[in-house]
């Protein structure tokens, strides 16, 4: 099996190689079949990362929970305590820059959000395995906050991103759903 690291490299290197129209029409896809979720109707609160260039794009989604009434809550991080905190996003507006291109919520311009209050996390990551266990980033940043979150999870990720089996620790968080260009997987 695979470390943690060379997954990681992997994952990276599969999202890198994806053409930007294969990209979106796998997006396309990935998007129809959230949204026609049960998941996605019964959830008033979406958390939602701002998606990187390489990952699956999220602002489409974070444009239809608005126009939906949903509320959207995106995280900050917090690197010095590797920490998260979720914050409402009204506006495209409301976000900064920050280390590593990263766009955040200002956090003086929106309101904290209490971890059982969001009803669906969409949750990032570069690799998936069938029983949810993910490769993310390194930080851990996601696991912390997902110990104590009670509500449901789920990962957009392309086909090409899931691989039979992830190493993972006792603190590693699975995600109850994963989302790819056929469907729910998990």
């Amino acid at each position: 099996m695979k470390t943690k690291l060379e997954l990681r490299t992997y994952g990276k290197e599969v999202l890198k190689k994806m053409s930007e129209e294969e990209k979106k029409q796998k997006e396309q896809e990935i998007y129809l079949a959230l949204l026609n979720s049960q998941l996605w109707e019964e959830a008033s609160t979406i958390g939602c990362t701002i998606a990187q260039a390489h990952e699956v794009e999220t602002a489409p989604i974070i444009e239809l929970a608005w126009q939906e009434g949903k509320k959207v809550v995106v995280p900050k991080c917090t690197p010095k305590e590797s920490h998260l905190d979720f914050h409402e996003l009204s506006s495209f507006d409301q976000l900064e820059t920050v280390y590593f291109g990263l766009q955040e919520p200002v956090p003086t311009l929106c309101p904290v959000y209490e971890p059982n209050s969001i009803d669906l996390m969409l949750v990032p990551g570069l690799i998936f395995d069938f029983n949810g266990y993910r490769i993310g980033y390194g930080g851990g940043y996601y696991d912390r906050y997902l110990a104590t979150y009670a509500n449901q999870t789920v990962a957009l990720a392309t086909e090409a991103q899931l691989v039979e089996r992830v190493p993972f620790e006792d603190y590693d968080v699975p995600v109850n759903h994963i989302v790819t260009e056929k469907g729910f997987r998990l």
